[in-house]
């Protein structure tokens, strides 16, 4: 990534934690991307590079993930939330623009319903439907379960084995999205694990308090997609204004299965 070696890497401390951003900066509306489950920021890297010209982006490590701190508990979404809250507040950022994958597409929910007026807009790709009723939370934790175990499995691979790993399953992801896929790993606490995927607090009553404009972006789940049409539906009831756009064939990593189609929903979104 030819911008990289401009960004700025830092910590600040936020919600009793130290946590670890990278920021392209620039006098530019801010962008915040919150990354999910085993990632951390610089996975975000080619799509903080395609949007820099247009945004101040600032890629987050999650608490245990990347060079943030991984204290022994704390993993409940709504603890997620208040990070992120603290890192606005800390960096003085006015109504940023806060884009989510997975876990950070919950946290950005969160984030939204908790502190209606502090983001100016919202974005979600494939986010796990934490929305949803109990029945449908009942089979999240079960994969919650799932991804526990897979990262425990990995977490014992070299670099080189995961790499090798990650080529069989995802044969069409771009080259430049490898790499950093696995140094997260290697990065990552097992703290995580501590309440990975727990709430903290009912976000079916709270997102109707959602406030900004919001978009979704969903896949297929014959190829990995999480939300299906039935729950994008759900939360668009629950939050009036969120848009829903469909980008077909591709799995749960949206942005790295079909990156030109994911960069022009979020471009149009944002009318860039």
């Amino acid at each position: 990534m030819k911008n990289q070696n401009m960004w700025q890497s830092n910590f600040i401390e936020s919600n009793n934690i130290r946590l670890h951003y990278t920021r392209t900066s620039g006098d530019k509306p801010a962008l915040v991307l919150l990354h999910g489950f085993s990632d951390d920021g610089l996975c975000w890297s080619p799509i903080a590079e395609a949007l820099s010209s247009t945004h101040d982006v600032i890629m987050l490590d999650a608490r245990g993930h990347g060079r943030s701190d991984g204290p022994a508990s704390g993993y409940t979404h709504d603890q997620h939330a208040a990070d992120v809250a603290g890192l606005s507040a800390g960096l003085g950022l006015s109504k940023p623009i806060v884009m989510g994958h997975s876990m950070g597409a919950v946290t950005t929910l969160a984030l939204a319903a908790l502190h209606p007026d502090l983001p100016g807009a919202i974005l979600l790709e494939d986010p796990p439907p934490f929305w949803a009723p109990p029945s449908v939370l009942a089979d999240q934790a079960q994969r919650r379960k799932g991804m526990g175990n897979w990262i425990i499995d990995l977490k014992r691979k070299t670099r080189d084995e995961m790499l090798a790993d990650n080529r069989a399953m995802n044969p069409n992801w771009p080259e430049a999205e490898r790499g950093s896929w696995a140094d997260a790993k290697l990065r990552m606490s097992f703290n995580v694990l501590n309440g990975f995927g727990e709430a903290g607090l009912d976000l079916r009553a709270l997102v109707p308090r959602i406030a900004c404009p919001a978009l979704l972006i969903t896949s297929d789940p014959a190829h990995g997609g999480i939300t299906n049409a039935e729950q994008a539906n759900d939360l668009q009831t629950l939050v009036p204004q969120l848009q829903v756009a469909h980008i077909a064939g591709a799995g749960h990593n949206i942005r790295r299965d079909q990156p030109a189609q994911f960069l022009q929903e979020v471009r149009g979104f944002l009318g860039i």
